[in-house]
């Protein structure tokens, strides 16, 4: 069985960064495509980033320039750097990892991109 925890979320003011991290637990597995997403207050759940286990990546149009995805294969671990905060990206941030056929949602961590 994999888990998946992301955490690093928190408060932080426009213009601010913040580092997320996933990562996913068990035996025995190394993962394969990885992407963050985000589910603001009333908005359905958005495609933020994604990293393939080729090394390919992808991020919405509203990110880009501002977030880097990145990940630590040896330790099953996939970071968002996100930097230039605006009010816009606060959202629960959610990871879903990709092991095999099949995928894993962690629970979630809070950004607040507030002054």
């Amino acid at each position: 069985q994999v888990q998946v925890a992301e955490s690093g979320g928190g408060l932080v003011r426009p213009g601010g960064s913040l580092r997320l991290s996933c990562a996913a637990s068990g035996s025995g597995f190394s993962i394969d495509t990885v992407g963050w997403y985000r589910q603001g207050p009333g908005k359905p759940r958005e495609l933020v980033a994604m990293s393939t286990s080729s090394g390919r990546t992808n991020y919405a149009d509203s990110v880009k320039g501002r977030f880097t995805i990145s990940r630590d294969n040896a330790k099953n671990t996939v970071f968002l750097q996100m930097n230039s905060l605006k009010p816009e990206d606060t959202a629960v941030y959610y990871c879903n990892v990709w092991v095999w056929t099949k995928d894993y949602w962690g629970q979630g961590t809070q950004v607040t991109v507030s002054s």
